[in-house]
């Protein structure tokens, strides 16, 4: 069975703070219908998302911090972030589908870049909602 990760990161173009990345499995049985392009929608209405979308998925955050950033650069720091994201995931995915056209270097794990054009991916979708609830809270 084919486990697909989708990652994504938060913060990078911020000239202040850390820079955030998610990582996301979702369930089989997660209904697709529902998730939207956070940006679209009103606080509350993310906030009832995300708890769906946390109950019904392996989800893990990563972080690299200002000194990290200010250390190896806001690029590296995002690459790390999202290592960081895919290595704490409970379940370890056969793919992982990363939004930008950077990749981390993950031993032993295939990963693949998708760009932002084909954003139609739901998996994409519930990442900007937990990435923008967990830097808010």
């Amino acid at each position: 069975m084919k486990i697909v990760a989708g990652v994504d990161e938060v913060g990078r173009g911020s000239l202040i703070g850390p820079v955030y990345a998610a990582a996301v499995i979702l369930k089989k049985s997660i209904d697709k219908k529902i998730l939207k392009d956070s940006k679209k929608l009103s606080k509350s209405k993310r906030e009832i998302l995300s708890k769906y979308i946390k109950k019904n998925s392996v989800w893990a955050i990563g972080k690299a911090s200002v000194k990290e950033i200010e250390k190896i650069n806001i690029l590296h720091a995002s690459l790390l972030a999202m290592k960081r994201a895919i290595m704490k995931l409970k379940k370890k995915p056969s793919l992982v589908l990363i939004d930008g056209n950077k990749l981390p270097i993950i031993k032993n794990y295939k990963l693949n870049s998708v760009l932002k054009v084909i954003r139609k991916y739901h998996l994409f979708l519930q990442l900007q909602l937990l990435q923008k609830l967990h830097v808010i809270k």
